[in-house]
């Protein structure tokens, strides 16, 4: 099942790795808190995990891997969900979340060898996150729905924890 040694190993990890901070470099580019380190440390961890739980499994063939890949999308789902905040009627940091999510099935499938899937999977969460970014700035900006007039206007804070400054 599993080929236990080093090449195999440094290649998973690096895919795992790599693309994961492919996902961060978008994230990072459009100022997300999290960007290239957490995604690729999501992708890392969870790629070693998988790597782990498979090795353990060809050890003690009563164990169950598919437990390991459980406790990563519920910690993650933790992790993620910490992400997501509500300010003013508006939800922020969904897209974030949702891709330190898919960093995190990233880092399992390359952990599992799974390599079509893995780039697969990541060059069609590339293509939606640079390619729906484009389409969304042509369509405009989202209707608020709220009646507050100063809505559009607030500014959220970086990632330093201050506002920037608005511009009268």
């Amino acid at each position: 099942m599993l080929a236990n040694d080093l090449g195999t190993t440094l290649v998973r990890l690096f895919l795992a790795t790599l693309l994961g901070l492919a996902l961060g470099f978008e994230r990072e580019r459009n100022g997300h808190d999290a960007g290239l380190r957490t995604h690729g440390l999501v992708s890392l961890s969870s790629a070693m995990l998988t790597l782990s739980a498979l090795e353990l499994a060809e050890v003690h063939k009563d164990s169950d891997p598919i437990r390991v890949v459980q406790g990563l999308a519920q910690a993650i789902g933790f992790i993620a969900g910490g992400l997501i905040f509500v300010r003013g009627g508006d939800v922020r940091n969904m897209t974030t979340a949702a891709s330190l999510w898919m960093a995190a099935a990233v880092g399992i499938t390359a952990g599992a060898g799974q390599y079509v899937l893995v780039l697969a999977g990541s060059l069609i969460a590339l293509l939606l996150l640079s390619l729906l970014l484009i389409f969304e700035k042509h369509i405009g900006p989202r209707e608020s729905g709220s009646d507050d007039p100063d809505a559009d206007s607030m500014t959220m804070p970086n990632r330093r924890g201050s506002a920037p400054e608005r511009e009268n």
